[in-house]
């Protein structure tokens, strides 16, 4: 199994969401979260006064998928969220070792 984490803009989340729901990933967990990478935030003005906003808002996805459905999750993200410019986001993959549905004990991919 691998955990897919994506750090993508709150505006795709829509798009990703649907790409997502195509392909049969039907658990995520979503989180709004902030932060930046590269771009290093942007310079805006609020009465007459110029300042700089370092941590953007963007939304994290989380979801655990069997191993074979792994690249088709991440292909599905990557093309959802893709716009071409900066802060764009990132996806992390991690294996994981074991899932327990707590309510009734299940283990392994029956437990997604």
């Amino acid at each position: 199994m691998k955990k897919i984490e994506a750090i993508i803009q709150p505006h795709k989340l829509e798009d990703v969401k649907n790409a997502l729901t195509a392909i049969g990933v039907e658990g995520m967990t979503i989180s709004e979260v902030r932060g930046h990478g590269r771009q290093k935030g942007h310079k805006e003005v609020y009465r007459g006064m110029e300042y700089q906003v370092d941590l953007l808002p963007k939304v994290k996805l989380e979801m655990v998928v069997p191993d074979a459905r792994s690249a088709d999750a991440i292909q599905a993200i990557s093309t959802a969220a893709r716009t071409g410019k900066i802060g764009d986001g990132k996806i992390f993959v991690f294996d994981v070792q074991e899932a327990i549905r707590i309510r009734n004990d299940d283990r392994g991919e029956g437990a997604l």
